[in-house]
C-alpha cells in the first residue's frame, strides 16, 4: 500500500509543478518586473539568484519598494510609468488597496470582483517606453531574459512600446483578465494575439480570481518560439 501512496504523492507534486506559473524562473537569469508595487516577489527572485529590475510609478510605493530591495544586491528599483509612448502625461489613478489596483485606466467590471476597492486620488505622471528607460538608466537589457508585467490593464501598451527589444525575452508573464476589468483594458484574447504575432506561445496559465457572469483573471506565461 505504501508504493501506490508514494506514486500518488509524486504525481500530485509533478502536477503542481506543471501548473506553477513561476516554474520558468528556474530557466532564466534576469527579470524586468513592470508594475512592481512593493516588490512582494523579491524573496522568490532571490531564491533563484536572479538579477532584477523593478519598475514602479507611484512615488510613495516606490520608496517602500526601494527600501524592500536595498538588501538584495542583484535587485534594483526604478521609478517610472511605462507605456508605449515617451514623455506623455497620464492621469494615474491610485487605488486604496495599497496601490495594487492602480492604473491609468478607469475601473469598470473590476468593481464587480472587488467592490471594496476604489480610487482614492489621481496624480499626473509622464511615461517612458521600456527601451527608453533602460537606455536612460544604462541597463544592458540582454542580461534580463524575462519580462513580468502587472500594470492593471495597460500591459499591451508596455509590450507595444518594447517591440524593439521584445525578442530578447525568452519568457513573458502577465496578469490579464478575460473581461473589461478596466475601461479599455487589454484582455486575454488581445494579449494572446499580440504574443502569437511576435513569435510566442502560451507556456502556462493559472486562474487567480473569478466571478460568475463577470469573468476571470489569469497569470499567463508566454515562451518565445526557438
Amino acid at each position: 500500500m505504501i508504493i501506490p501512496k508514494i506514486k500518488a504523492i509524486l504525481h500530485q507534486a509533478r502536477s503542481m509543478l506543471k501548473n506553477d506559473p513561476d516554474r520558468f524562473l528556474q530557466k532564466v537569469s534576469g527579470v524586468i518586473h513592470v508594475g512592481a508595487n512593493a516588490g512582494q516577489e523579491r524573496e522568490l527572485y532571490a531564491k533563484f539568484g536572479l538579477r532584477v529590475i523593478w519598475i514602479e510609478p507611484i512615488p510613495e510605493i516606490f520608496e517602500k519598494l526601494k527600501a524592500n530591495v536595498e538588501n538584495f544586491p542583484r535587485q534594483r528599483a526604478l521609478k517610472c510609468l511605462v507605456t508605449d509612448q515617451d514623455n506623455v502625461a497620464y492621469q494615474f489613478h491610485i487605488a486604496d488597496n495599497e496601490g495594487h489596483s492602480s492604473s491609468i485606466l478607469d475601473l469598470n467590471l473590476h468593481k464587480d470582483l472587488w467592490p471594496q476597492v476604489a480610487y482614492e486620488k489621481t496624480i499626473t505622471l509622464r511615461s517612458k517606453t521600456l527601451p527608453s528607460l533602460l537606455e536612460e538608466e544604462h541597463i544592458d537589457y540582454s542580461e534580463y531574459d524575462s519580462l513580468i508585467m502587472d500594470t492593471q490593464g495597460s500591459e499591451l501598451l508596455v509590450l507595444k512600446g518594447a517591440v524593439s527589444i521584445l525578442e530578447n525575452f525568452t519568457y513573458i508573464k502577465t496578469e490579464v483578465p478575460d473581461f473589461e476589468s478596466y475601461i479599455g483594458c487589454c484582455q486575454l484574447s488581445d494579449i494572446a494575439s499580440f504574443m502569437a504575432h511576435h513569435g510566442y506561445r502560451e507556456f502556462s496559465r493559472q486562474k487567480n480570481a473569478e466571478r460568475p457572469n463577470v469573468g476571470s483573471y489569469y497569470d499567463v506565461v508566454y515562451k518565445r518560439e526557438a
